[in-house]
């Protein structure tokens, strides 16, 4: 018996036995769902944020206090966390840090802004950054329109901003982004010039890089620094190379500026962009193992059923087993034929698993921020999954239809 002739005489099988076949079939699929849908889901964020990481460049790293981070967090809760970085702490750390790189402070204003032009306004969840004259380049923003900060305006204070792209398209409808430079826009009826406008720089997870508005770090300080208790440091070495080099120096220097004694751990941590990802990595690895054991249990429910629709099918085509027999079928192609059933029958429901569970895992994705992924991988894992259970299911109906003796089934009523 031919191949074709068998998997066309399985689809005639489930088309007799439509509505148990179809119910075996969905709980295959939902396995499927279930696994493909986290594992999905996973990927997309992991990617999202990977393009973040990489947008900052491998040659960076972060100054934070200890215990606040993911490297951090993963050590466990006995750490201690550390104070916040003062003000006079990160322009010292700027001052002192000799070693051939960027050096950026910058601070967090507030994440529920309200940016007002005349009769258009946002709504309050605009991010509002104070920055330096390094932090763009660091950080791995682009200027479209406009320029940056200088060194004197960020010292003094100017009333001048940067716009997200999402913001200047909110606040001037229909504009061009060379017409937007130079207007004023208005945070707690505070007036500032827009002098430069972002390249879009998209989202992740609950953070938009095209909603923030950027002003200099002493404007920040001077309007929202009640707001403001803690500053950032972030550090672009001109050379990747000498990372180690320059994090070891960055080390010495933030020690001697939070007087920390000798002797004592230190109460501030160095975090590079790219070994984020390797704690990503690490934190997501337990998600995606547990998200194949829910799908394997879920596959495993679904094969006990399909060996029994299987077997039950077995005993009701007995007579047509012996027909096939007497004519002069062979056990391998009995054995065949009930087999490739089986793997029908789970493919159909692997694929249908795989549709939803692409579908599901970006859905999700999409409304935290990721990007949409197809992944491939894991649909190959879902299909060869799939294989494994029908054949694991199949085998022992297909060899007690294929021993059946031709005499008896043709007796069989």
């Amino acid at each position: 018996m031919r191949i074709q002739e068998s998997i066309s005489m399985a689809f005639s099988a489930i088309q007799a036995n439509f509505i148990r076949t179809f119910l075996t079939l969905l709980i295959i699929a939902i396995g499927i769902m279930a696994l493909v849908g986290i594992l999905t889901s996973i990927d997309s964020i992991k990617a999202s944020m990977s393009d973040n990481f990489a947008n900052m460049g491998a040659n960076t790293f972060n100054i934070i206090p200890s215990g606040t981070g993911i490297q951090g967090g993963r050590r466990g809760r006995r750490q201690k966390r550390g104070e916040s970085i003062s003000f006079q702490q990160a322009i010292a750390f700027k001052q002192q840090y000799a070693f051939p790189a960027k050096v950026s402070v910058s601070a967090l204003g507030t994440t529920i802004g309200v940016i007002k032009r005349g009769p258009e306004e946002t709504n309050p969840n605009t991010t509002v950054y104070g920055i330096d004259e390094n932090y763009l380049s660091v950080a791995g923003y682009e200027i479209a329109r406009g320029r940056n900060f200088t060194k004197t305006e960020v010292e003094f204070g100017r009333n001048l901003v940067i716009l997200g792209k999402g913001i200047a398209e909110q606040l001037f409808p229909k504009q061009s982004q060379e017409r937007i430079l130079g207007q004023q826009i208005s945070l707690r009826n505070i007036s500032y010039t827009v002098v430069g406008i972002l390249q879009e720089k998209g989202s992740s997870m609950s953070f938009s890089g095209d909603r923030i508005v950027l002003m200099p770090l002493m404007s920040l300080r001077k309007y929202l620094g009640s707001q403001t208790n803690s500053y950032n440091l972030s550090v672009a070495v001109q050379d990747a190379q000498q990372m180690e080099l320059a994090m070891g120096e960055a080390e010495g220097i933030m020690r001697a500026v939070r007087q920390v004694p000798l002797g004592k751990e230190n109460n501030f941590e160095l975090e590079k962009s790219d070994g984020l990802l390797d704690v990503l990595d690490e934190n997501t690895a337990s998600i995606q193992i547990a998200a194949i054991f829910i799908g394997l249990v879920t596959l495993l429910g679904a094969a006990i059923g399909l060996m029994n629709i299987m077997l039950v099918s077995v005993t009701e085509r007995t007579r047509e087993i012996g027909i096939a027999k007497s004519l002069g079928a062979t056990k391998t192609s009995i054995l065949q034929q009930f087999l490739i059933e089986a793997l029908v029958i789970c493919q159909i429901g692997g694929i249908l698993g795989i549709f939803l569970g692409i579908m599901m895992g970006n859905v999700v994705t999409l409304a935290m921020g990721g990007q949409f992924l197809i992944p491939w991988a894991w649909m190959g894992l879902a299909f060869a999954l799939c294989f494994l259970v029908g054949l694991a299911s199949g085998i022992y109906p297909a060899l007690k239809a294929a021993s059946l003796d031709p005499i008896e089934s043709l007796r069989y009523e």
